[in-house]
């Protein structure tokens, strides 16, 4: 046996030891550290949501809505995805009493979208900053983590929306 962290030769083969990542994020591009990090902070944030019946998508709609209702259509193009991913996510909101959807008074074919005093009490209850921040793990300093949301910011301003159409 080996101890924690260590690899084992077999018949020239090396293996990871059972709970340690292989190869070691040490090697792995950069895209695939953010992409790693970004999948255990989500978690975290969707433990955290849980509590409201939320989930990290269902969060940028409720603070679209909470500046007034709007269509399905409007919603998705305020947040440059497509009709189909907010679709999934309203159903879902509205399942758990977090907005309301009516039928448009001048247009049939539409439906107003409007947050319930339900949705907009779980946007004001879930916005504790320090609660918030602490879901990124305390392996960064203070001031490392102002260095990564400046970073982060950067390259979320550069990065081009198309990719952000893919999903919610």
């Amino acid at each position: 046996m080996t101890e924690a962290g260590t690899t084992v030769e077999t018949q020239g083969a090396t293996q990871a030891t059972p709970g340690q990542a292989y190869p070691p994020p040490e090697t792995w591009p950069t895209g695939r550290l953010l992409s790693a990090a970004a999948r255990r902070v989500e978690r975290a944030w969707d433990a955290y949501l849980q509590q409201w019946d939320l989930t990290h998508a269902s969060v940028p709609v409720l603070v679209v809505l909470s500046r007034g209702s709007l269509s399905q259509r409007e919603i998705a193009a305020k947040m440059h995805v497509t009709e189909q991913s907010i679709g999934r996510v309203l159903r879902g909101l509205q399942a758990n009493g977090h907005i309301t959807r009516a039928p448009h008074p001048g247009d049939r074919r539409r439906h107003v979208v409007e947050l319930t005093p339900s949705g907009l009490e779980a946007l004001h209850a879930l916005d504790h900053a320090q609660s918030v921040e602490s879901l990124i793990g305390t392996s960064l300093s203070p001031q490392e983590t102002a260095e990564l949301r400046v970073l982060l910011i950067k390259m979320i301003a550069d990065l081009p929306l198309q990719e952000e159409r893919e999903e919610v």
